[in-house]
Protein backbone atom coordinates (compact mmCIF):
# COMPACT_ATOMS: atom_id res chain seq x y z
CA UNK A 1 0.00 0.00 0.00
CA UNK A 2 3.09 1.81 0.31
CA UNK A 3 4.86 4.36 -2.67
CA UNK A 4 8.36 4.94 -1.92
CA UNK A 5 10.50 7.38 -3.80
CA UNK A 6 14.49 7.01 -2.85
CA UNK A 7 15.90 10.69 -2.33
CA UNK A 8 19.40 8.89 -3.15
CA UNK A 9 18.44 9.08 -7.08
CA UNK A 10 15.91 11.92 -7.69
CA UNK A 11 16.73 14.98 -9.58
CA UNK A 12 17.21 18.39 -8.26
CA UNK A 13 13.38 19.00 -9.26
CA UNK A 14 11.95 15.56 -6.99
CA UNK A 15 14.74 16.61 -4.32
CA UNK A 16 12.19 19.66 -3.40
CA UNK A 17 9.44 17.34 -3.84
CA UNK A 18 10.83 14.83 -1.36
CA UNK A 19 11.83 17.21 1.11
CA UNK A 20 7.87 18.27 1.29
CA UNK A 21 7.04 14.55 2.05
CA UNK A 22 9.62 14.45 4.53
CA UNK A 23 8.23 17.53 6.23
CA UNK A 24 4.54 16.57 5.87
CA UNK A 25 5.27 13.31 7.19
CA UNK A 26 6.72 14.96 10.14
CA UNK A 27 3.47 17.71 10.34
CA UNK A 28 1.48 14.10 10.89
CA UNK A 29 3.67 12.46 13.59
CA UNK A 30 3.46 15.67 15.74
CA UNK A 31 0.07 16.35 15.26
CA UNK A 32 -0.33 12.54 16.87
CA UNK A 33 2.14 13.27 19.56
CA UNK A 34 0.55 16.43 20.62
CA UNK A 35 -3.12 14.89 20.30
CA UNK A 36 -4.17 16.66 17.35
CA UNK A 37 -5.28 14.08 16.01
CA UNK A 38 -9.03 12.06 15.49
CA UNK A 39 -8.75 8.55 14.98
CA UNK A 40 -7.88 8.10 11.17
CA UNK A 41 -10.14 11.35 10.41
CA UNK A 42 -8.81 14.79 9.97
CA UNK A 43 -6.19 15.59 7.42
CA UNK A 44 -2.89 17.37 6.39
CA UNK A 45 -2.29 18.04 2.59
CA UNK A 46 -0.30 19.99 0.79
CA UNK A 47 0.64 20.80 -3.22
CA UNK A 48 2.67 18.85 -4.78
CA UNK A 49 6.30 21.18 -5.75
CA UNK A 50 6.40 22.20 -9.60
CA UNK A 51 2.98 20.87 -9.89
CA UNK A 52 -0.04 23.03 -9.19
CA UNK A 53 -2.46 20.13 -10.27
CA UNK A 54 -2.15 17.81 -7.46
CA UNK A 55 -1.53 17.34 -3.86
CA UNK A 56 0.12 14.89 -0.89
CA UNK A 57 -2.48 13.23 0.79
CA UNK A 58 -2.42 10.06 2.99
CA UNK A 59 -4.03 6.47 2.01
CA UNK A 60 -7.08 6.74 3.98
CA UNK A 61 -6.61 4.28 6.91
CA UNK A 62 -3.79 5.09 7.68
CA UNK A 63 -3.12 6.36 11.24
CA UNK A 64 -0.74 9.47 11.85
CA UNK A 65 1.67 8.04 13.87
CA UNK A 66 2.81 5.44 11.20
CA UNK A 67 3.26 7.97 8.40
CA UNK A 68 6.44 8.42 6.45
CA UNK A 69 7.59 10.16 3.83
CA UNK A 70 6.49 7.44 1.20
CA UNK A 71 3.91 6.83 1.76
CA UNK A 72 1.84 10.04 0.61
CA UNK A 73 -0.48 9.77 -2.59
CA UNK A 74 -0.24 12.53 -5.40
CA UNK A 75 -4.07 13.47 -6.09
CA UNK A 76 -5.69 15.61 -8.52
CA UNK A 77 -6.89 18.71 -7.20
CA UNK A 78 -9.58 19.26 -10.23
CA UNK A 79 -10.36 15.05 -10.20
CA UNK A 80 -9.90 13.13 -7.13
CA UNK A 81 -8.25 11.13 -8.98
CA UNK A 82 -4.81 9.15 -7.69
CA UNK A 83 -2.13 10.22 -9.76
CA UNK A 84 0.83 8.56 -7.90
CA UNK A 85 0.82 6.07 -5.01
CA UNK A 86 -2.02 3.56 -4.23
CA UNK A 87 -4.44 3.90 -1.71
CA UNK A 88 -7.98 5.22 -1.18
CA UNK A 89 -8.93 8.73 -1.04
CA UNK A 90 -10.67 10.34 2.18
CA UNK A 91 -13.54 11.84 0.84
CA UNK A 92 -13.81 14.81 2.90
CA UNK A 93 -10.47 15.35 2.65
CA UNK A 94 -10.49 16.10 -0.94
CA UNK A 95 -13.70 18.16 -0.88
CA UNK A 96 -12.31 20.57 1.74
CA UNK A 97 -8.72 20.67 1.14
CA UNK A 98 -8.58 20.11 -2.85
CA UNK A 99 -10.91 23.60 -3.32
CA UNK A 100 -9.02 25.57 -1.00
CA UNK A 101 -5.30 24.60 -2.43
CA UNK A 102 -7.05 25.42 -5.85
CA UNK A 103 -8.57 29.19 -4.64
CA UNK A 104 -5.77 30.48 -2.14
CA UNK A 105 -2.85 31.04 -3.12
CA UNK A 106 -1.25 31.23 0.52
CA UNK A 107 -2.77 27.79 0.66
CA UNK A 108 0.19 25.60 -0.18
CA UNK A 109 -0.65 23.91 2.65
CA UNK A 110 -4.02 22.97 4.86
CA UNK A 111 -4.22 21.38 7.74
CA UNK A 112 -7.69 20.54 9.08
CA UNK A 113 -7.78 18.81 12.57
CA UNK A 114 -10.53 18.05 15.47
CA UNK A 115 -8.08 19.07 18.52
CA UNK A 116 -9.96 18.96 21.78
CA UNK A 117 -9.48 22.74 22.92
CA UNK A 118 -10.14 24.53 19.79
CA UNK A 119 -12.94 22.51 18.69
CA UNK A 120 -14.75 22.51 21.96
CA UNK A 121 -14.49 26.42 21.11
CA UNK A 122 -16.50 26.00 17.73
CA UNK A 123 -19.57 24.26 19.94
CA UNK A 124 -19.68 27.33 21.31
CA UNK A 125 -22.06 30.30 20.98
CA UNK A 126 -19.09 32.64 20.75
CA UNK A 127 -15.94 30.81 19.68
CA UNK A 128 -13.98 33.93 19.27
CA UNK A 129 -10.61 33.92 20.37
CA UNK A 130 -10.53 36.87 22.86
CA UNK A 131 -7.15 39.38 23.30
CA UNK A 132 -6.46 38.28 26.50
CA UNK A 133 -2.73 37.25 26.14
CA UNK A 134 0.30 38.35 23.92
CA UNK A 135 -0.25 34.64 21.82
CA UNK A 136 -3.95 35.49 21.50
CA UNK A 137 -3.46 38.94 20.36
CA UNK A 138 -1.14 38.00 17.84
CA UNK A 139 -3.34 35.30 16.40
CA UNK A 140 -6.72 37.30 16.02
CA UNK A 141 -6.25 39.36 13.43
CA UNK A 142 -5.74 35.68 10.84
CA UNK A 143 -8.56 34.02 12.23
CA UNK A 144 -11.57 33.74 10.06
CA UNK A 145 -14.70 32.58 11.35
CA UNK A 146 -17.09 30.38 9.94
CA UNK A 147 -20.50 30.52 11.86
CA UNK A 148 -22.58 27.33 9.66
CA UNK A 149 -21.79 24.46 10.16
CA UNK A 150 -23.57 22.64 7.16
CA UNK A 151 -23.18 18.50 7.48
CA UNK A 152 -20.31 16.01 6.36
CA UNK A 153 -18.21 17.63 3.80
CA UNK A 154 -18.86 15.14 0.69
CA UNK A 155 -19.15 17.40 -2.07
CA UNK A 156 -16.40 20.01 -3.05
CA UNK A 157 -18.59 23.25 -3.12
CA UNK A 158 -18.21 22.89 0.55
CA UNK A 159 -14.53 23.32 0.01
CA UNK A 160 -15.62 26.17 -2.05
CA UNK A 161 -17.88 28.05 0.39
CA UNK A 162 -14.79 27.47 3.15
CA UNK A 163 -12.43 29.12 0.99
CA UNK A 164 -14.24 32.35 0.53
CA UNK A 165 -14.80 32.18 4.38
CA UNK A 166 -10.80 32.21 4.74
CA UNK A 167 -10.50 34.72 2.14
CA UNK A 168 -6.94 36.33 3.15
CA UNK A 169 -7.08 34.86 6.42
CA UNK A 170 -4.99 31.82 7.84
CA UNK A 171 -6.82 30.06 10.61
CA UNK A 172 -10.66 29.00 10.03
CA UNK A 173 -12.53 28.29 13.20
CA UNK A 174 -14.98 25.41 11.39
CA UNK A 175 -18.50 26.16 13.18
CA UNK A 176 -19.07 23.16 15.52
CA UNK A 177 -16.94 21.22 13.83
CA UNK A 178 -13.05 21.88 14.15
CA UNK A 179 -10.12 24.38 13.26
CA UNK A 180 -8.29 24.48 9.62
CA UNK A 181 -4.85 26.03 9.16
CA UNK A 182 -3.58 27.32 5.71
CA UNK A 183 0.08 28.34 4.71
CA UNK A 184 2.82 29.05 2.18
CA UNK A 185 4.79 26.08 3.68
CA UNK A 186 4.05 23.38 5.98
CA UNK A 187 6.34 25.08 8.79
CA UNK A 188 3.73 27.73 8.87
CA UNK A 189 0.46 25.91 8.81
CA UNK A 190 1.66 23.80 12.09
CA UNK A 191 2.84 26.41 13.55
CA UNK A 192 -0.54 28.10 13.53
CA UNK A 193 -2.19 24.81 14.40
CA UNK A 194 0.05 24.33 17.36
CA UNK A 195 -0.22 27.90 18.90
CA UNK A 196 -4.41 28.15 18.00
CA UNK A 197 -4.51 24.88 19.75
CA UNK A 198 -2.55 26.55 22.51
CA UNK A 199 -5.06 29.58 23.18
CA UNK A 200 -7.45 28.25 22.77
CA UNK A 201 -6.57 25.78 25.77
CA UNK A 202 -5.36 28.64 28.02
CA UNK A 203 -8.95 30.43 26.98
CA UNK A 204 -10.74 27.57 28.30
CA UNK A 205 -8.75 27.24 31.23
CA UNK A 206 -9.49 30.98 31.92
CA UNK A 207 -12.97 30.74 31.87
CA UNK A 208 -13.32 27.88 33.77
CA UNK A 209 -12.16 29.54 36.54
CA UNK A 210 -15.60 31.52 36.27
CA UNK A 211 -13.66 34.94 37.03
CA UNK A 212 -14.20 37.65 34.06
CA UNK A 213 -11.84 37.78 31.57
CA UNK A 214 -9.42 40.30 31.60
CA UNK A 215 -9.36 41.70 28.30
CA UNK A 216 -6.33 43.83 26.97
CA UNK A 217 -6.61 47.64 26.19
CA UNK A 218 -7.13 48.69 22.70
CA UNK A 219 -3.97 50.27 22.73
CA UNK A 220 -1.94 47.68 23.74
CA UNK A 221 -3.54 45.16 21.13
CA UNK A 222 -2.67 47.73 18.36
CA UNK A 223 1.00 48.01 19.80
CA UNK A 224 1.12 44.59 20.12
CA UNK A 225 0.21 43.45 16.59
CA UNK A 226 2.35 46.40 14.90
CA UNK A 227 5.18 45.06 16.70
CA UNK A 228 5.03 41.25 16.51
CA UNK A 229 3.97 41.90 12.57
CA UNK A 230 7.03 43.75 12.50
CA UNK A 231 9.31 41.53 13.70
CA UNK A 232 12.78 41.91 12.28
CA UNK A 233 14.65 40.67 15.60
CA UNK A 234 16.15 37.80 13.61
CA UNK A 235 17.96 37.00 10.64
CA UNK A 236 17.77 33.71 8.29
CA UNK A 237 14.81 31.29 9.53
CA UNK A 238 11.18 32.75 10.48
CA UNK A 239 9.86 31.71 13.93
CA UNK A 240 7.14 28.79 12.24
CA UNK A 241 10.52 27.27 10.35
CA UNK A 242 12.42 27.37 13.04
CA UNK A 243 10.10 25.82 15.71
CA UNK A 244 9.51 23.17 12.96
CA UNK A 245 12.98 22.48 12.73
CA UNK A 246 13.13 22.43 16.54
CA UNK A 247 10.04 20.05 16.66
CA UNK A 248 11.21 17.54 13.61
CA UNK A 249 15.13 17.08 16.55
CA UNK A 250 12.68 15.59 18.39
CA UNK A 251 11.34 13.25 15.91
CA UNK A 252 15.10 12.67 14.33
CA UNK A 253 15.85 11.18 17.71
CA UNK A 254 12.39 9.16 18.60
CA UNK A 255 11.12 8.26 15.41
CA UNK A 256 13.69 8.72 12.80
CA UNK A 257 12.02 6.29 10.47
CA UNK A 258 9.58 9.26 9.27
CA UNK A 259 11.75 10.55 7.35
CA UNK A 260 11.49 7.27 5.13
Amino acid sequence: MQFRVSPETVSDANAEQWQARVDLAAAHRLAFMHGFNEGIFNHLTYVVPGQSDRYYQIPFGTHWSVVTASCFMEVGIDDGEVKRGEGDVERSCYCIHAPIHKALPQAKAVFHTHMPFASALTRLEDPRIKEIGQTEVGMSGKIAYDDEYTGPAFDPAEGERLAKVIGDKTILFMANHGISTVGATIADAYDKLYYIERAAQVQIYAMWTGQPLKKLPEPVVTKTKDEMRGNTYYRGLNPSERHFAALKRILDRKEPDYAT
